[in-house]
């Protein structure tokens, strides 16, 4: 899952990046609510956990904007205010959830991931072609020949080839898709994940990952 972290004191936005990433997020650190905006849009995050107090954009004004963006992104606000006026103000800009400072990360964690669980349905965490499924929030792999367990670009990547299956992508798409931006080493990186793909899927014999030259790829579900 991507995550969207505003969070301007530098100490601990590092430190909650850190513990995020290794509780396996794709952590996305903006250090003002400008760059939180700006980065938004090429991080395509599932989740926002803003700090309210930030300078260049206020937490409630970016808060607004993103909601005007994109209506169904879940955030929460973290704040080392604690007035009932703030909390009232915050929850009725859609907030998921309100923490105020400071607090354990375990528990921003754990109110992370209830969030995800309520906003993003178990069918949205398992997506089944053929005789293959992603168990996405798993990083798991469920083929005929058995389990194979993904790192979480792979996961990103398959997901998305899962979704559009039958459709073919341009190199372009999935690596502003997945990777933020369309880079030439970054296209280097993702034509190996592409083959680590492929030798995971190969096992089932009505999935095909192919590579169209000079376009980009396309996972096709064929009639056995």
């Amino acid at each position: 899952m991507k995550l969207l972290l505003a969070e301007d004191d530098i100490d601990f936005g590092n430190i909650l990046t850190q513990y995020l990433s290794m509780s396996g997020f794709e952590v996305t650190l903006a250090r003002n609510g400008r760059e939180a905006w700006d980065k938004f849009h090429s991080a395509a995050p599932d989740i926002c956990v803003l700090d309210i107090m930030m300078p260049e954009m206020d937490g409630f004004t970016l808060a607004e904007k993103l909601r005007a963006q994109n209506p169904g992104i879940p955030f929460i606000f973290l704040t080392a205010k604690s007035l009932r006026e703030d909390m009232i103000r915050g929850l009725k800009l859609g907030a998921d959830d309100y923490i105020t400072k400071p607090f354990d990360p375990e528990m921003l964690l754990l109110r992370i991931n209830n969030i995800l669980r309520r906003v993003y349905s178990v069918a949205e965490d398992e997506y089944t072609l053929s005789g293959t499924t992603l168990r996405y929030n798993a990083l798991e792999l469920v083929t005929p020949a058995g389990k194979e367990k993904l790192t979480l670009r792979e996961a990103q990547l398959l997901r998305h080839l899962m979704m559009n299956r039958n459709k073919s992508l341009t190199r372009e798409q999935i690596l502003t898709e997945i990777w933020g931006e369309d880079d030439y080493f970054l296209g280097r990186s993702m034509d190996v994940f592409i083959s680590r793909l492929r030798k995971y899927l190969s096992p089932d014999t009505g999935l095909s990952l192919k590579t169209l030259r000079g376009v980009g790829f396309v996972l096709q579900e064929t009639k056995l």
